[in-house]
């Protein structure tokens, strides 16, 4: 079975497999399952990989998938490195990668922490054709993967979850869901015409922006709200907030694409004065 598209032999296969690890969107559910289990306390290093590897397989399915309906459904996209066979066959084994590894959580630390894992796969593997047809679906997809690899990563180890966490969980819900209505802005005119219902396309560019600037606010009020009101949050946490409104204070008045850009590296920064915070609690 040809896996590659335009080379055969298994180091095109390989490197057509390998084409489906998109860094800018890999990276961060992985650093917010550690950070999860980071935020539990002590962590248990064959836990934290069991969820951290559950979380590499679930992305690893959405982006196959979006590729797969993208090309060779929807006609969307202009190229496509994997055949139908190809993207078949990674989604089995990332399937089953990911079957394995929820199936070891479930082994070390209950069947709580299997089951928060278990609906990132659901969202990946379900975000095209299904989810990304309705404004909600296509917006908060992502996003709600993300709040779930922080829950998860951080019941993986204390095998409970605490209002921190559900707390910082919402935060970033909040947070990735405006960057992702700004990030959509910039595909408003295809959208329309092929009538995929974004936020962006529902609401309109402006009220769209509007909207997004308000979830990104109220995600940096909330994270100094619980710095403020939760002992579990050390003080310095405030600072994540900080960071990020400068980012957004110059992405504001950018177009889409540089927008997104900006507020994308400004959420790495946000995830790492907390990380920084919480690790090392400066002003605790």
């Amino acid at each position: 079975m040809a896996v590659a598209r335009h080379e055969s032999g298994p180091l095109a296969a390989g490197r057509a497999l390998v084409s489906q690890v998109h860094p800018v969107f890999m990276l961060p559910p992985l650093a917010t399952s550690l950070f999860g289990a980071l935020l539990a306390g002590e962590v248990s290093l064959s836990v934290a990989a069991f969820h951290v590897t559950a979380m590499f397989f679930a992305v690893y399915t959405a982006h196959v998938k979006d590729g797969y309906v993208d090309f060779h459904v929807r006609g969307e996209d202009d190229d496509h490195p994997l055949t139908v066979g190809g993207c078949r066959a990674a989604l089995v084994t990332a399937g089953i990668g990911f079957a394995c590894c929820t199936v070891g959580l479930w082994l070390l630390a209950g069947l709580g922490a299997a089951l928060l894992t278990l609906p990132t796969w659901v969202i990946g593997y379900a975000h095209a054709p299904q989810l990304d047809l309705n404004p909600v679906g296509a917006t908060m997809g992502y996003p709600a993967g993300i709040a779930l690899a922080l829950l998860g990563g951080y019941y993986a180890q204390a095998t409970a979850l605490s209002p921190r966490v559900v707390g910082l969980a919402v935060v970033f819900l909040c947070l990735l869901t405006g960057i992702k209505v700004i990030d959509d802005e910039k595909d408003y005119d295809y959208d329309r015409s092929i009538q995929k219902r974004t936020v962006a396309v529902v609401l309109g560019p402006a009220r769209a922006r509007r909207f997004a600037l308000a979830l990104l606010v109220a995600a940096m009020v909330g994270v100094v709200g619980l710095a403020v009101v939760l002992p579990g949050i050390p003080p310095s946490a405030a600072g994540a907030a900080l960071v990020f409104g400068v980012v957004a204070a110059i992405a504001q008045r950018a177009e889409s694409e540089l927008a997104t850009m900006l507020l994308i590296r400004g959420s790495y920064l946000f995830l790492a004065v907390l990380v920084a915070a919480v690790w090392f609690r400066p002003l605790a």
